[in-house]
């Protein structure tokens, strides 16, 4: 039996009760104020909506201890003050249109829920004189004056004190530190126009992160603020996106997909200025990668999406960091659309971390002692004859000619004449070594390229194009395969258009049941209920589904694999040369079906560098 409720009497009904101030603030505070990166992420967002151009973010023990923002913002007045700290109490808005949202805050519950768990104090000046007001535990002092600058100094001291049970849900000072420091970059993307400074100020004072206000048009403040955040091999690696339909638009940058990540914590997405975690958007990031990646592999990526604000609702959840949009599929289809634009606009072009890597496994390792292996050099048995050269035969010395080795035994490189000059980015074909990679000259370098994996994306991109232009082959069903989904059957109904298009036709059959009569020809003999739950499965996950989509490309994929040129083929000059020109003109032929690079570029200074002639 349950035990009976301590707060219930047990000899009367239950009683409804007004909870007091302090109750309901303290329980507000445990949605909005999980940890001390959301209570650095409340402060810094006023203060971006006070109009601030440089912040300043102080932080001891992780914010357990402290927390201090300083802003250069518009400021309050003395009244103002006692009502910032008022439950549902804004200057955001008036609460006659919540869809007419067009700044961060706007609940009002992020300052009072912050005062009722921790020691917060609010010094602010707007006019002539600056004012202070401090708040312990829900306990509110009087407004005193206090000398400041123009601007507000927010400062919260020993988070969670009234509910010391919080604290042992936090984690150590190292991890909350880089909460916080997540959550101001995610900001500083969002803001280029705005300064920020982190410091960590447990022992002294370090600067854990800065950037400077950017300057400039819209994407060139943009790519200098993520070259400060993301680094420079992000922003050269990365494509402008600039996309708009039926008035949203998308910006930002998405990387090449050659310059993937391993997980997916290279992605962010805002709306309206806003940082999001959306399902729904990044599962259109995901489908917009989806046949240039493996599926191990996650883009990285920057997308701001704009739209009025009355077709997106912010207030889901009190962390606001969960969006709703009225038209949901054309926010997806435009970053599927406007990513897909953007990576079959690069081309052939691959990211420049692939020669980098190049560079580093061309590098020499140190010169062992004659006869031995170098300790990190492998030990298969082609490894001793590069150092045969040098260890002397047994019992003699031997001359230059004696000591010839046996090229016989080397793979050769085949160069073809004429030799045959071209102005294009890959250059002209040279030679052909070990039968699966063409080596070409370049003006400014030289290019590598492994013959397979190029003509495998060329052949692949030439069966999507046709299926595009002629749709999928459909295979009618002699008897329907009848599957009972339940209460599922109708949100699959909604997407019957789509899975249509990809050859398989689903009709309604009953309640709750759905009849399969077409399936895609190229699958062959399918299980089309697994199928469908895989879709619904999706469906829940990320809001849509790619499952039929990925299953159709896998087959062209293979159909490409095994029609296209296979390693160990000997090719001509005219061949070689052919395949680099139509990976010129082919989109996103700089990586194979698996999202792995099809050609290394070095240029003439790296290679000049690996000799020791700079």
């Amino acid at each position: 039996m349950a035990a009976p409720n301590p707060n219930i009497s047990a000899d009367a009904r239950p009683v409804i009760r007004q909870l007091d101030e302090a109750a309901i603030n303290r329980i507000a505070a445990g949605e909005v104020v999980e940890r001390p990166a959301s209570a650095v992420k409340e402060l810094v967002e006023n203060a971006i909506d006070a109009e601030a151009r440089r912040i300043v973010i102080e932080v001891a023990h992780g914010g357990k201890t402290l927390i201090r923002v300083t802003d250069d913002g518009v400021g309050m007045e003395a009244d103002d003050l006692p009502m910032a700290l008022s439950r549902h109490a804004t200057s955001k808005i008036d609460g006659s249109d919540l869809l007419n949202i067009h700044s961060f805050g706007f609940r009002g519950e992020a300052l009072p829920s912050l005062g009722s768990v921790g020691r917060l104090s609010i010094t602010s000046r707007a006019s002539d004189a600056g004012h202070v007001i401090r708040v312990n535990g829900g306990t509110h002092e009087a407004v005193k004056p206090a000398a400041l600058n123009r601007g507000t100094v927010v400062e919260l001291r020993d988070l969670f004190y009234v509910t010391p049970a919080r604290l042992k849900f936090l984690r150590s000072d190292r991890a909350e530190m880089q909460a916080i420091s997540d959550v101001v970059k995610r900001l500083a993307m969002a803001e280029p126009a705005i300064g920020f400074t982190l410091k960590d100020v447990t022992d002294g004072e370090r600067v854990t992160f800065r950037a400077d206000p950017e300057s400039g048009d819209l994407l060139d403040a943009l790519r200098g603020r993520l070259t400060t955040i993301l680094g420079r091999e992000f922003t050269e690696n990365a494509l402008a996106i600039d996309a708009e339909r039926e008035g949203i638009r998308l910006t930002g940058y998405a990387g090449l997909p050659t310059y993937s990540r391993g997980s997916a914590v290279a992605q962010f997405l805002f709306v309206n200025g806003r940082p999001v975690r959306d399902k729904l958007l990044i599962g259109a990031l995901r489908a917009a990668y989806m046949d240039v990646l493996s599926r191990d592999r996650h883009p990285a990526a920057v997308l701001f999406i704009d739209c009025p604000p009355e077709r997106v609702d912010v207030n889901v959840h009190p962390a606001k960091s969960e969006v709703r949009f009225r038209e949901p599929g054309v926010a997806r289809g435009l970053i599927v659309s406007g990513l897909r634009h953007a990576l079959a606009e690069a081309g052939h072009r691959a990211s420049s971390t692939v020669a980098d890597a190049t560079l580093q496994a061309f590098s020499a390792p140190l010169r062992a002692p004659l006869g031995e292996v170098p300790p990190s050099q492998p030990t298969f048995s082609g490894a001793p004859r590069v150092y045969q050269m040098d260890k002397p035969a047994q019992g003699r010395m031997t001359g230059f000619a004696e000591a010839t080795p046996d090229w016989g035994n080397v793979p050769s490189a085949r160069v073809d004449e004429p030799v045959i000059e071209s102005d294009g980015p890959l250059g002209a074909a040279r030679a052909q070594v070990h039968e699966n990679y063409i080596i070409a000259q370049t003006p400014n370098g030289i290019v590598l390229v492994d013959q397979h994996a190029a003509h495998e994306r060329l052949v692949y991109e030439k069966l999507k194009a046709q299926m595009a232009e002629h749709g999928v082959a459909r295979q009618a069903l002699l008897i329907p395969e009848i599957i009972t989904l339940g209460a599922d059957a109708d949100r699959l109904l909604d997407h019957a258009a789509e899975l249509e298009r990809f050859g398989l036709l689903i009709e309604a059959f009953g309640p709750g049941t759905i009849a399969v009569r077409e399936t895609p020809a190229i699958l062959g003999e399918i299980n089309a209920e697994a199928m469908l739950r895989d879709v619904l499965d999706e469906l829940d996950d990320l809001g849509d589904s790619q499952t039929l989509q990925a299953r159709v490309e896998a087959v062209l994929s293979r159909v490409a694999c095994h029609g296209s040129i296979r390693s160990g083929r000997q090719m001509r000059a005219d061949e070689m040369n052919a395949l680099l020109r139509e990976m010129e003109a082919t989109p996103m032929s700089g990586q194979c079906n698996h999202g792995r690079p099809t050609y290394v570029e070095l240029k003439l200074s790296d290679i000049e560098r690996l000799f020791g002639r700079t």
